[in-house]
């Protein structure tokens, strides 16, 4: 296997850890490491013989964790700070249209699949009720409530089509 990084690399986290029970101290669930902090790769590994897992040392939290390949990128690359990342569920603030069609409507709640970074501003794949995948600025979306349900009921939005 090719590893993306090499002992001592400065790396930064794409996504916030969260201990899911292996780390010593803490109960599962609680941030370990948020988004965007950086470290340094102590060590690289695998997992199930066919992912790759770098063991990072996050010193200004001071904490060693293990990170997958696709969490990190190189300290020095562009990084955009994001509000919300994959998986978490998100409200929209507007009707989300498509070619003037209102396919999301206001207040409806959405799973944030992927989130796309640019140097001017932050956008997610959002997938709502009813199958809907739509790619909507980060402007446009505020934390869903933690009791909030997805609920069939859009700025623009662009459909993301998949195949």
């Amino acid at each position: 296997m090719q590893t993306r990084f090499d002992y001592g690399d400065q790396v930064r986290l794409t996504r916030n850890v969260r201990n899911d029970g292996t780390y010593p101290g803490m109960d599962p669930g609680n941030l370990l490491i948020r988004r965007g902090s950086v470290g340094f790769v102590m060590n690289v590994g695998t997992f199930l013989q066919d992912q790759i897992i770098y063991t990072v040392n996050f010193l200004e939290q001071d904490r060693i964790i293990g990170c997958r390949e696709e969490e990190l990128i190189p300290a020095d690359e562009p990084w955009t700070p994001s509000q919300f990342e994959t998986r978490e569920r998100v409200r929209c603030r507007l009707n989300l249209s498509v070619g003037g069609e209102i396919r999301v409507p206001l207040g409806a709640i959405g799973e944030v699949m992927k989130v796309i970074r640019n140097e001017e501003a932050v956008q997610y794949h959002v997938h709502f009720s009813g199958g809907q995948v739509l790619q909507v600025p980060e402007s446009v979306l505020e934390a869903a409530p933690a009791d909030a349900e997805m609920v069939a009921s859009v700025t623009h939005a662009t459909e993301v089509r998949h195949g």
